[in-house]
C-alpha cells in the first residue's frame, strides 16, 4: 500500500476508537483521499484528526467532527424506504470534502458555499473526482427552497441560532445537524422532525467557523 493508503487506514481505525460505529461511513472515509481536498502543502498532514486550513479563511474539519456529523444523519434515516433517493442539502461545501463522503454514501447531495473562489475550486474537484452533486454559490443560512424538503440537512458552520428556513426545508422524519453558540463556544444541535414539532440532542467539544449570512452571524466578524 502506498503511505496515504496507510494514513487512510490508521485515520479509520482511530475514528473507530473515538466511537464511530457505522461500517459503511467507516469505510468511505478510509476510501476517500482526503489529501486531494486541501492544499499541496499540508498534504503530509491530511489524515491527522485535526482540522486544516483551506481558502478563503475557512477549515477542512477534523476528520473526527466529519464523521460525527455524518453518522449523526445516518441514525436518521433507518425509517427511509429502501431504494428511495436520501437528500441532503449541505450549509458551507468548503473544500467539497464532507460532500463527497455524503455522495460515497449514496446520498443526492446538494451543496452551497458562500465564497465564490471555494464554490468554483470544489465543484471542479468534485467533478474532477466523479461525483454527481448540486452546487451552488450563494447565502446558506436561506437554504435551497427549490429542492427542497431534504431527509438531511448538515451545516459546517457554527450559527447564533438554527436558520428558521432550514427547519423549513427538513422533511418530516429527517434530521437537521448544526453547530450552535457564540463566536467561542459551540456545540452540535442534532434536532428531528416529526409532523411539525422537533426534538434536539445536543454534543459538545466542537469549534466552527461562524455562518455568515441573512440567517446567521451578520459578517462582520
Amino acid at each position: 500500500m502506498s503511505r496515504f493508503e496507510d494514513e487512510r487506514a490508521e485515520m479509520a481505525a482511530l475514528l473507530k476508537q473515538r466511537g464511530i460505529t457505522d461500517e459503511a461511513l467507516l469505510g468511505v472515509m478510509q476510501k476517500i483521499e482526503r489529501h486531494q481536498f486541501i492544499a499541496p502543502v499540508f498534504s503530509g498532514r491530511a489524515y491527522e484528526d485535526n482540522a486544516l486550513p483551506i481558502d478563503s479563511g475557512q477549515t477542512i474539519s477534523q476528520p473526527y467532527t466529519v464523521a460525527f456529523m455524518t453518522e449523526q444523519l445516518l441514525l436518521g434515516w433507518k425509517s427511509i424506504p429502501s431504494g428511495r433517493d436520501i437528500k441532503v442539502l449541505e450549509i458551507g461545501t468548503g473544500s467539497g470534502y464532507q460532500a463527497a463522503v455524503l455522495a460515497e454514501l449514496g446520498c443526492r447531495v446538494f451543496t452551497i458555499e458562500r465564497h465564490m473562489d471555494l464554490h468554483l475550486q470544489s465543484r471542479k474537484l468534485l467533478e474532477k473526482l466523479g461525483y454527481h452533486i448540486a452546487t451552488r454559490c450563494g447565502d446558506g443560512t436561506v437554504g435551497w427552497s427549490e429542492f427542497a424538503p431534504y431527509d438531511g440537512i448538515i451545516v459546517t458552520a457554527a450559527a447564533p441560532d438554527v436558520p428558521e428556513p432550514l427547519l423549513k426545508q427538513l422533511a418530516d422524519g429527517g434530521r437537521l445537524i448544526i453547530p450552535v453558540g457564540d463566536l467561542e463556544t459551540q456545540s452540535i444541535r442534532i434536532l428531528s422532525r416529526t409532523g411539525d414539532a422537533y426534538t434536539a440532542q445536543e454534543a459538545v467539544g466542537f469549534k466552527f467557523v461562524p455562518l455568515i449570512g441573512k440567517k446567521g452571524w451578520n459578517g462582520k466578524q
